[in-house]
């Protein structure tokens, strides 16, 4: 079985947030990137398909040379080989439209990827790199199995969870769940020693029209003053939350 695993290369969600030129774009000063999350948890998943099935695992990030350690990371992991399409992620469709080129030239079984990026929180690349590839798609995924040429996963929905079984090819929008995060594996020093020694491809873009633009970035408002009300004081909870609230 070949495995892609989309890697989004996301600022760490200690990192302070700000905006530069107006607030039109995202200050990078002093940032520090990580893979996605979500996308991490896809990786652990295929790093058992590995280690149980044999199966061979790729990753890949649409990017700049800023986003090679995060990807590196991944080769350090356990994945065999890297590619990173070499041009700036502006929009889902055109980032679903790099990736997708690369899914079908290297004729993958599964494709994980993150059901969302924790920085634009966007949540549409899985969905269209499934449909640009004619492969059939399950989101929101905390379980998968394959065995064959069957996948059995397991989704999220409002008010439970649903069970459901797709041919290959498949992709996955995974997410926390899909593994533990006690079984999240952290690169030892052999690991990064091999990961120098693996491929990283660079890949030429296919130029994907960009239909979506930011404008303006805004954090937000600073959190009011807290009253805080003596517990035994229901009288002065409830006239506030009344008066001033305007709760009940």
């Amino acid at each position: 079985m070949k495995i892609l695993v989309c890697i989004s290369h996301v600022p760490d969600t200690t990192s302070k947030i700000n905006f530069v030129e107006n607030d039109t774009k995202f200050d990078t000063s002093g940032v520090q990137y990580v893979i996605n999350p979500n996308d991490e948890f896809g990786l652990t998943r295929a790093m058992w398909f590995k280690e149980k099935q044999g199966a061979t695992v790729d990753v890949v990030t649409v990017g700049g040379k800023d986003t090679e350690p995060t990807i590196r990371k991944s080769l350090a992991i356990g994945a065999d080989t890297a590619y990173r399409v070499d041009t700036e992620p502006l929009d889902g469709f055109q980032v679903a439209k790099e990736l997708a080129k690369v899914a079908k030239d290297g004729e993958y079984d599964l494709i994980i990827a993150g059901r969302e990026s924790i920085d634009y929180n966007g949540g549409m690349v899985p969905g269209m790199l499934a449909k640009l590839i004619g492969a059939n798609f399950i989101n929101t995924c905390v379980s998968l199995e394959v065995e064959g040429d069957t996948a059995t996963a397991i989704r999220e929905i409002d008010g439970g969870k649903e069970t459901l079984k797709s041919s290959l090819p498949l992709v996955i929008g995974g997410q926390k769940g899909l593994v533990e995060e006690s079984d999240l594996k952290i690169p030892n020093m052999r690991g990064i020693m091999m990961a120098r020694k693996k491929p990283l491809n660079v890949i030429e873009p296919v130029s994907a029209e960009v239909l979506t633009e930011s404008k303006h970035f805004r954090k937000p408002e600073p959190k009011g003053e807290v009253t805080l009300i003596d517990p035994d004081n229901l009288d002065k909870l409830i006239d506030l939350l009344h008066n001033e609230a305007k709760a009940i």
